[in-house]
């Protein structure tokens, strides 16, 4: 998952950053995000975003159990995505993929402007290292072991075929990004220091998670 010659440099990263608080979704370094934008708000971030830096900062709110008018609390890491593609649809919403650039630790909050989406002030310090491919290694076989039980416990389906071809990174970040996990636990794997240890925390989340019963009617994610 190599980086593109578009990608900003190190000293490139801007000091503000507007954010997309969304819970249950997880961009990493290295990673594709598609999303639809359709909230006016969100629409102005996204316009805002291409009018700059192209950078939008996807971070989760730290309780999605209610939906409230005030501003919710998010965690204190996120990841800068980088605004690859961009699509209009003839119903007035956009159709944009973040690439994961590198994570930021959230310094400050800062004041919303008259468009309504959240500015933070990201400490990107801490993930430097994010901006070079990790090849660190991993146990594999359990992760893949681990995968094909909780696959089969869950009634999902894959290409395996596909999944074994992956190199290391491209596994680890798909995998974290795309199953179904809590928000809680998808905050672990965006945390996870690096690449071994994220595969490592994906492995011990799936064999606990193949051993529960599948969650049931879980609502639309939504951003605040």
């Amino acid at each position: 998952m190599g980086r593109s010659d578009f990608d900003p440099s190190y000293a490139e990263l801007p000091d503000r950053l507007p954010i997309f608080p969304l819970p249950g979704v997880l961009l990493l370094p290295g990673g594709r995000l598609p999303l639809n934008i359709f909230e006016p708000r969100y629409l102005a971030m996204t316009q805002r975003a291409l009018a700059g830096p192209r950078l939008i900062g996807m971070i989760q709110p730290r309780d999605d159990s209610s939906f409230e008018t005030g501003l919710r609390p998010v965690y204190p890491v996120g990841c800068a995505g980088r605004l690859v593609a961009f699509q209009e649809t003839d119903d007035g919403r956009y159709l944009i993929t973040l690439a994961g650039l590198i994570r930021f630790r959230v310094a400050r909050e800062l004041a919303r402007d008259e468009e309504g989406f959240r500015w933070m002030e990201p400490d990107f310090a801490p993930f430097r290292t994010d901006l070079v491919p990790d090849s660190g290694g991993f146990d594999r076989a359990a992760l893949l072991g681990a995968l094909k039980v909780y696959f089969q416990r869950h009634g999902l389906e894959a290409d395996w075929q596909a999944v074994e071809k992956a190199d290391d990174e491209r596994l680890v970040t798909s995998l974290a990004m795309l199953c179904p996990f809590d928000p809680s636990e998808k905050q672990v794997l965006l945390e996870a220091a690096d690449l071994s240890r994220r595969a490592e925390a994906m492995t011990a989340i799936l064999q606990m998670a193949a051993h529960q019963p599948e969650a049931e009617g879980d609502g639309p994610a939504r951003p605040n």
